[in-house]
C-alpha cells in the first residue's frame, strides 16, 4: 500500500524527481537530501511501513540484503573506510519521517557525522528480567 499523504512513499515511488542510485520493484535508493557524508543514500520501501514494527517479513529480509549491497558498492566508489547503516524507529529514537528508511553513511576520517552514545555498565538484574520475559515471545 501506498500513502498519498508520505512524502517518502512519493519519492519511492517516482512521483518526485530524485538523485536515485538505485531502484528495484521493491525499493529505491535515493541521496539525502541533507547528507551527514559524502555518499549518504536513504534506501525506500516502496510499500508504505511507518516503521520496521510495521514492515512485512518480507521486505524486512529483503532490505538488509540490499543495504550490503549498496554499502558495498558505496565504499568501492567513495573510498570512504567504513560505513554505517542506521534506522530509526519512533520520535524518541530520532525517527523524523515515519515512512521506515534506512540511512546508509559512508564514514571517512576527520568527517563531522556523529552517531555516537555514552557506554554505561552493564545492570544484570536488567538485563536477566529482559531475557526471561522476552523468551515467550521469541
Amino acid at each position: 500500500m501506498v500513502n498519498d499523504d508520505c512524502i517518502f512513499c512519493k519519492l519511492a515511488n517516482g512521483v518526485f524527481e530524485t538523485n536515485t542510485l538505485y531502484e528495484d520493484d521493491d525499493f529505491r535508493v535515493i541521496f539525502d537530501a541533507s547528507p551527514a557524508t559524502k555518499g549518504h543514500v536513504l534506501i525506500l520501501p516502496k510499500e508504505h511501513a511507518a516503521n520496521v514494527f510495521e514492515l512485512s517479513e518480507e521486505t524486512a529480509s529483503k532490505v538488509f540484503v540490499l543495504a550490503k549491497k549498496i554499502a558495498t558498492v558505496l565504499k568501492e566508489v567513495t573510498g570512504c573506510e567504513g560505513v554505517n547503516i542506521l534506522q530509526n524507529n519512533g520520535e524518541i529514537a530520532g525517527q523524523t519521517v515515519f515512512h521506515f528508511h534506512m540511512h546508509i553513511i559512508p564514514r571517512y576520517k576527520g568527517d563531522t557525522a556523529n552517531i555516537k552514545w555514552v557506554q554505561n555498565e552493564v545492570d544484570q538484574a536488567v538485563v536477566d528480567e529482559i531475557i526471561s520475559k522476552a523468551k515467550d515471545l521469541l
